[in-house]
């Protein structure tokens, strides 16, 4: 049940529009539900696009290790709908096999696939920012090895 329902066509031709800028070109369906109820405020709808298009484009960070952060936060956060939607489309793009994805979704993510070094230390740093909101210092010490300031900023607002 939604709290607040996804806007239903037919649309007015600016929120078409709108929506169209948030899915590829020529997809056949309507837009992600998601992105029809935030353009119930269709301010906060262009800012937030401005956020996303700039993380999923333009970021510093490896796509697959985007990927994974996000198939690892929207796991722990019992957030299935995102998670699906990155696990069908942008996660495979990215690189992240079936197997690995899989292992995103267990509570031992770590334990359950092989990982390397760069990716195991992904998954501890999300772990511990959802399980108690903060970064020990070990856990940004294995970051620091494979991401530089830039990067590590982005991973954090993306977190």
């Amino acid at each position: 049940m939604s709290r607040i329902e996804p806007l239903n066509p037919p649309y007015t031709a600016d929120t078409d529009r709108a929506l169209r800028r948030w899915m590829p070109p020529g997809v056949p369906h309507e837009p992600l539900a998601l992105f029809r109820v935030l353009h119930r405020n269709p301010e906060l709808a262009s800012r937030m696009f401005a956020l996303g298009a700039g993380l999923l484009g333009h970021g510093l960070l490896r796509a697959m290790d985007r990927e994974i952060v996000i198939a690892r936060v929207t796991a722990r956060s019992g957030c299935a709908y995102e998670w699906g939607v990155h696990a069908a489309t942008l996660s495979p793009r990215a690189g992240l096999g079936p197997e690995l994805l899989r292992a995103t979704a267990q509570p031992d993510a770590v334990g359950s696939a092989s990982w390397s070094p760069r990716h195991t230390a992904l998954l501890h740093a999300v772990d511990e920012l959802d399980g108690t909101a903060q970064l020990t210092q070990s856990a940004w010490d294995a970051l620091r090895v494979h991401y530089d300031e830039a990067q590590l900023l982005e991973l954090l607002v993306g977190v």
